[in-house]
């Protein structure tokens, strides 16, 4: 009886623990597709220009950056920006954002992303081009990224 009552204890302790890992992977798993996404290589430059609308992209750059301290701003406001529920209408952005990597082995694809840059206060919104996902970045990476493109603009 003692034998058998400790089986059945080992197999729940067991059937519990693959439960809570299944659940807690698919949490993070959640929360990963709850966010923008980049390539996990070296961002070399993110160049900016005015929107000709929805869907594609205005190559004639406004301005580019290639500095660490922007090229962070840029990554962590995109990385950080968060999916929001439903479909949203939406205006004409204000930016085309190219995202555009480094790496040894040859040319990476360019990131095209579409940028709504909020109010002071307010968030900014992403797209990617091609899609109708809507992203928003918090106000005080609105605050970041105006610093960045008012002030070159």
């Amino acid at each position: 009886m003692q034998k058998r009552k400790a089986i059945y204890v080992k197999k729940s302790v067991i059937v519990v623990s693959i439960v809570a890992a299944a659940m807690f992977l698919a949490a993070c798993q959640q929360d990963r597709s709850e966010k923008m996404v980049l390539l996990d290589e070296k961002i070399s430059a993110v160049d900016i220009s005015e929107s000709k609308g929805l869907g594609g992209m205005n190559e004639e750059v406004l301005m580019s950056f290639t500095d660490k301290d922007s090229l962070s701003i840029f990554k962590t406001a995109i990385t950080t920006a968060r999916k929001q529920p439903g479909k949203v209408d939406l205006t004409e952005p204000d930016y085309d954002v190219m995202v555009q990597y480094e790496s040894e082995e040859g040319q990476l694809p360019t990131h095209g992303i579409h940028l709504w840059l909020g109010d002071e206060g307010d968030a900014s919104t992403f797209v990617y081009i091609g899609d109708e996902t809507v992203y928003h970045a918090p106000p005080e990476i609105t605050k970041q990224l105006r610093g960045l493109i008012v002030s070159e603009g």
